[in-house]
């Protein structure tokens, strides 16, 4: 076999242990180190040695040094730096101390009374109640950026009520599902840390990037929750006055400036200083996870435990990321040395597309990778292998990026291995169904897809905040 086809092999295992379940990081670095050793097989260099000793060397000696050449292939040393690289990446600083802000703003008891105060504000809304669910899943899905950690935690809290209200149930349980999915799009976000890790895209300008699309998401799913409302008022009744009593205003407002404006205050604080260039990311996140605590003890939610869950929750995660990028980085390193990127940078362009025509194929094996893979797994491994291709096409990876990130919103939401369903139903009342949760994410899966299409047809949407704050 040639170096390519071994390449294709060492691709094609990779996919089938994925599929039988071994752990992706370990895989990644056995695989890269497995066929790296036959790629980087050197005799001459491994057992150069066996020069160096004298003629009556004892059998122990040449031994020792026999052994000691095995381990002298230079996919040690690819391995060791890629595992420094890895760690000394500042942009990877910033993962951690996201997470931590997270953990901790997830575990301050914010999340209900946001809801509460969104639900008694928006009560002459149709669909009032959903309205405020989805709000309320943005802004929490923003701070924490753990898809399972909101969608359980809103599930909890606002399914039950939406139930109550006598919402249909698989309208109320897609609202959770598609609210709690947006915090790997909307900025600060941290699938976009990754990706920016993993491409050397601007951190910056991808935040900068992603705020209009995932605005316009956040748009198209309050339109399709108020339209349904109106033409479909058995779907999402308004609600009685004993239900969500009349507030007066003054209460109302305090109401406001103590749940809704802390959290959101802490978000913009982090999101503005680094559009604005007042602090880079790992300083940025350094503010939120200390704004995080400050408002874990102002709302009294502070204690030993949670914070010693919200410390190991952190550490387990980054290393997670971390060792998949060690992986990622060895595999990729071998894979490509035996030739495989231009196998398939050769087969791409022989098909003769487009650059729209590559976009949508790019697209859909990734919202088909999203089915079994995370969307850790899918940015550190399979984005490298497009982005060579992506000079080839005249495609900006800035923009590449964001319809990935628009496109992972669909591997959470689409059947049969929508993980927020799963997530939701996990924690849902046993009457409803998983079928039902199903047929609630559909619509706003189709919503994700309209503004991927608005990406398309206005690449605007996406250049226009990194093009006004950063120049062209």
């Amino acid at each position: 076999m040639t170096d390519p086809q071994i390449a294709l092999m060492m691709l094609g295992l990779f996919i089938a242990f994925v599929f039988l379940g071994f752990p992706i990081a370990f895989t990644l670095m056995a695989m890269g180190i497995g066929f790296g050793y036959y790629a980087y097989f050197d005799a001459r260099r491994m057992w150069r040695s066996f020069d160096r000793l004298d003629e009556g060397a004892g059998q122990w000696e040449q031994w020792s040094t026999w052994f000691e050449g095995l381990f002298n292939n230079r996919i040690f040393d690819l391995f060791v730096n890629q595992t420094y690289t890895v760690m000394a990446n500042e942009v990877l600083t910033a993962v951690p101390l996201f997470l931590f802000m997270g953990y901790i703003v997830e575990r301050a008891n914010i999340v209900d009374r946001l809801f509460s105060t969104l639900n008694i504000a928006s009560k002459n809304v149709p669909g009032s109640m959903g309205v405020a669910a989805l709000i309320t899943c943005a802004l929490f899905a923003t701070a924490t950026g753990i898809v399972g950690a909101v969608v359980t935690l809103m599930g909890l809290l606002a399914l039950p009520a939406m139930l109550k209200a006598r919402y249909d149930p698989s309208f109320a349980a897609g609202i959770i599902c598609a609210g709690g999915t947006l915090g790997i799009l909307i900025p600060p976000s941290i699938m976009l840390i990754v990706y920016a890790a993993a491409t050397n895209v601007s951190i910056v300008r991808l935040y900068a990037a992603a705020l209009l699309p995932g605005l316009t998401l956040v748009g198209l799913y309050l339109v399709y929750i108020v339209g349904r409302s109106i033409l479909q008022p058995s779907s999402a009744p308004r609600p009685t006055d004993d239900e969500v009593p009349d507030m007066p205003m003054g209460k109302l407002l305090l109401m406001i400036a103590t749940s809704f404006v802390p959290l959101a205050f802490l978000i913009f604080a982090v999101l503005g200083s680094i559009l604005f260039g007042l602090a880079t990311p790992t300083e940025a996140a350094s503010i939120g996870a200390l704004g995080g605590i400050f408002l874990a003890f102002v709302y009294r939610a502070m204690t030993w435990q949670r914070m010693r869950e919200s410390v190991y929750l952190t550490v387990r995660t980054t290393a997670m990321v971390c060792w998949l990028f060690v992986g990622s980085y060895t595999f990729s390193a071998v894979f490509s040395y035996l030739g495989g990127e231009q196998v398939i940078s050769a087969f791409v362009q022989s098909l003769d597309l487009s650059p729209i025509m590559f976009l949508i194929l790019a697209q859909l094996i990734i919202f088909l990778l999203g089915w079994p893979l995370e969307w850790s797994e899918i940015i550190i491994i399979f984005v490298p292998i497009f982005l060579p291709l992506l000079a080839i096409f005249d495609i900006d990876p800035l923009f590449f990026g964001i319809l990935v990130a628009l496109n992972l919103q669909t591997s959470f939401l689409t059947p049969p291995m929508a993980m927020s369903a799963y997530y939701l139903k996990g924690i849902a009342p046993p009457e409803l169904r998983l079928t039902q949760i199903f047929k609630g994410v559909m619509p706003f899966l189709f919503c994700v897809i309209v503004s991927m299409v608005l990406m398309y047809i206005f690449p605007s949407i996406v250049f226009y905040l990194p093009e006004l704050f950063y120049g062209g």
